[in-house]
């Protein structure tokens, strides 16, 4: 089992004392990308601390009804953590992808047997994801858990060291680490604390997600349907239903959380159509303003950002996790291979080469989401003229459609071991 939850030391120890705890790396958030490095750090023999802001017992708020689309190669990685195994709820096969925009002409199907695959993806609805992630964290001997947990900020550390301030219900204590690793998500107080700036783009687009049950079941297509004010998208998932996920203009996004089941399943069909048949029911819907935020920088001394402390992307082409995976587990293989050279693991040059590594991978994916995203969401008789032009060649040029499927399966830039499916 995990060692201990509660932080040690008196209620209110001043932030002048010893640290109460030291560790080789302290992991800030434990949503999907922190634990997911957690898991994957267990093999290092480093002495690794997670802190969670939910309680023993319960889950990140992350974890929700949302689907997730999970790329070849993070299910190749999550498979080999021993994750995968751990999922209770059946997962949706993406067999093939359908692209279209409203009002343009042209689409794309995308199909995985073209490229000699089985699938190009997966489904997984965050809850179960989280609930698979959780049972495997509590697998771990040596992982140190501080939850329920709030970082506060840095004190003076040492070239060796940097001095985590953590409030816990026992009060506020100070965690030693020779790296520290910022995975606390978009509003990151990791990242405020280390001075980080951000670039921020808000597309004036709000999402509804929901779980909605049609009258055909999935049959492996992932749909996404295009429109002036965001992405509607409607998922395979392995219970039957589909996962959707619905953009809407943010000044209509109050009066579309107004609607009851019967007005949002219209409103959905009108703006989606009748390629998956009539949806006949909703579930419960969960509404996330879209604001782009892009960290000017991912590392800083004795500590790093990943996923959405790095980069928060639109949704659209579900590239969000799957990039935040692929910086965890590099940030491992630099790890690996620092100690194996029997170098320091938080030193300047092994987070250079961890930036160095990821820089492709990033740029490339931010561009293809954020330009995705702007290029559709633009109304001009050009900008459609140009869209329709772009899928009829994606639709007719096999070997771009290869490069846009490599990526959106994960291979872009220098791609981790374990997503390739390589051993651990």
């Amino acid at each position: 089992m995990s060692s201990p939850d509660p932080l040690p030391g008196p209620p209110g120890a001043p932030s002048e004392a010893a640290p109460a705890a030291s560790h080789d790396v302290l992991i800030v958030g434990g949503g999907l990308v922190g634990a997911s490095l957690a898991i994957a750090l267990q093999g290092s023999g480093l002495d690794v601390a997670l802190v969670e802001a939910a309680p023993a017992g319960a889950l990140p708020t992350v974890f929700d009804q949302r689907n997730l689309s999970l790329a070849e190669a993070s299910l190749h990685a999550l498979r080999a953590l021993g994750v995968l195994s751990r999922l209770r709820a059946p997962t949706g096969a993406i067999r093939r992808i359908h692209i279209s925009r409203s009002g343009d002409f042209g689409r794309v199907l995308l199909d995985a047997a073209e490229h000699g695959r089985d699938r190009f993806g997966e489904v997984v609805v965050a809850r179960d994801f989280g609930d698979a992630l959780e049972a495997t964290l509590a697998t771990l001997p040596r992982l140190r858990r501080y939850r329920p947990a709030r970082f506060l900020g840095f004190d003076d550390g040492s070239d060796d060291r940097r001095i985590a301030r953590v409030a816990t219900d026992a009060g506020e204590s100070r965690i030693a680490a020779r790296l520290v690793v910022a995975a606390d998500g978009t509003a990151s107080a990791v990242r405020d604390a280390l001075g980080i700036a951000t670039q921020r783009h808000d597309y004036d687009q709000t999402l509804f997600v929901a779980r909605v049950r049609g009258e055909r079941a999935p049959d492996g297509t992932a749909w996404e349907r295009l429109t002036d004010h965001g992405p509607t998208a409607v998922l395979p998932r392995g219970d039957g239903h589909y996962g959707v996920i619905h953009g809407v203009a943010r000044d209509e996004a109050d009066a579309v959380a107004a609607l009851d089941d019967a007005g949002f399943l219209a409103r959905l069909q009108q703006a989606f159509g009748w390629r998956a048949g009539r949806f006949v029911d909703v579930g419960p819907r969960s509404v996330y303003p879209m604001v782009r935020v892009l960290a000017e920088r991912t590392i800083a001394p004795r500590a790093v950002l990943v996923g959405n402390a790095a980069q928060t992307l639109h949704p659209i082409g579900a590239q969000g996790f799957n990039l935040g995976l692929r910086d965890a587990l590099t940030l491992v293989e630099c790890i690996e291979a620092a100690q194996a050279r029997g170098e320091d693991i938080g030193s300047a040059a092994v987070l250079a080469d961890w930036a160095a590594r990821r820089r492709e991978d990033r740029e490339q994916t931010f561009a293809f989401s954020d330009g995705l995203a702007r290029a559709t969401a633009n109304p001009s008789a050009l900008a459609a003229a140009m869209r329709g032009f772009g899928l009829f060649a994606l639709d007719h040029d096999a070997a771009l459609r290869a490069r846009v499927v490599g990526g959106a399966m994960g291979y872009r830039g220098d791609v981790p071991r374990l997503c390739r499916g390589e051993a651990a």
